[in-house]
């Protein structure tokens, strides 16, 4: 027996440290563990932050903080709806900014909870397209407060139907109200018209971009009391993209690259620059050979008379005409001709 046990230990030094690293190599992880390293975390919803693999995919969207006037845009707009729904219910509504975040539109189509109303939109100066989801929470309740429902009553929800047409026709109101909301959040930055072009019930009806496009979707939430529900707003990168610079800016009407004080001090300072002047008399063309064959003593025939005009030039930029003559000791040049229009406009401009 004392042979056998000296003939294992032979052959494994380590005693039990070779079956527990077997054991350890064998490992399964678990659901979480995967979820995890994959970066896919069902519990926290789209708003956590991705890791793991969803992160790598992820990695190529634009994030909406590159466009920092967005989020002005939208505060806007929770202001103007908040006032604009409490004025169309007759209640009082309270609006909230949940998210703005960034989502390929195939995966924001995938998302919606059904049933649920899609309005799809057209942006008339940006020559694209945009999509209101309202769900079936707000629908209810926006029914039942505009048909006159008891307070502190939950709205009935009747599932496995379509919507009738009087739910149709208040959710259209209410749209219409939120899309002229809309216009004029981004009044200040730029006009925009947004003109509800159709109602849709089924996703698929309301691609209005390709399945792998970003997308900027905000998050609403209406409350009217004990009632309410949320919207939210997709905006496509591509419907961005012609006001794209105006959505870089940090603050409402800036102007990259320019200083309106430091304009004025230096169209001060330019008033007051010396600049020299040369009085032309005369120009002429002749081959380079004649003028490398000048010498000292040469005379130059000048196409002029007493009665010429002589042209006033500030470096190379003609100033105006005038008459040379003699004044005492000195030769003079009267200005008998009208300063250049094109300078005399660009100075009192920056004069102004």
């Amino acid at each position: 027996m004392t042979d056998t046990l000296a003939a294992e230990n032979e052959l494994d030094p380590f005693g039990g440290e070779a079956d527990m690293g077997a054991a350890l190599s064998e490992r399964v992880l678990n659901q979480d563990e995967i979820d995890s390293l994959l970066g896919f975390d069902m519990g926290d919803g789209d708003d956590s932050e991705r890791s793991g693999i969803r992160a790598i995919i992820n990695s190529a969207l634009v994030s909406y903080e590159r466009l920092p006037m967005l989020e002005i845009v939208f505060d806007r707009l929770v202001r103007l709806m908040t006032t604009s729904l409490r004025n169309f219910t007759s209640d009082n509504v309270e609006v909230s900014l949940d998210t703005i975040s960034s989502i390929r539109f195939g995966d924001y189509l995938n998302s919606i909870p059904l049933p649920a109303i899609l309005a799809v939109f057209r942006a008339e100066e940006l020559d694209n397209y945009g999509l209101l989801t309202v769900d079936s929470n707000l629908i209810y309740s926006i029914v039942d407060v505009l048909l006159g429902g008891r307070r502190g009553t939950a709205a009935l929800r009747i599932e496995g139907r379509p919507y009738t047409t009087i739910e149709r026709v208040l959710v259209q109101r209410m749209v219409e109200v939120i899309l002229n909301d809309a216009r004029a959040a981004f009044e200040p930055l730029t006009p925009v018209h947004f003109t509800l072009d159709r109602l849709e019930t089924n996703p698929r009806f309301a691609a209005i971009a390709r399945p792998a496009n970003a997308a900027i979707l905000v998050k609403l939430r209406i409350d009217m009391e004990d009632r309410g529900g949320r919207v939210e707003l997709l905006l496509p990168y591509s419907t961005l993209e012609p006001i794209r610079k105006m959505l870089l800016q940090q603050f409402m009407g800036e102007k990259f690259g320019r200083d309106n004080i430091w304009e004025g001090h230096l169209a001060t300072e330019l008033w007051t620059t010396e600049t020299e002047v040369r009085c032309v008399l005369d120009e002429q063309q002749i081959p380079l050979s004649q003028a490398l064959n000048f010498k000292v003593g040469d005379t130059l025939m000048l196409n002029v008379s007493p009665d010429s005009e002589v042209s006033v030039r500030a470096g190379t930029i003609p100033l105006t005409t005038g008459k040379m003559g003699r004044r005492g000791q000195h030769i003079a040049v009267r200005v008998e001709g009208p300063i250049n229009p094109d300078i005399a406009a660009t100075l009192s401009r920056g004069k102004r």
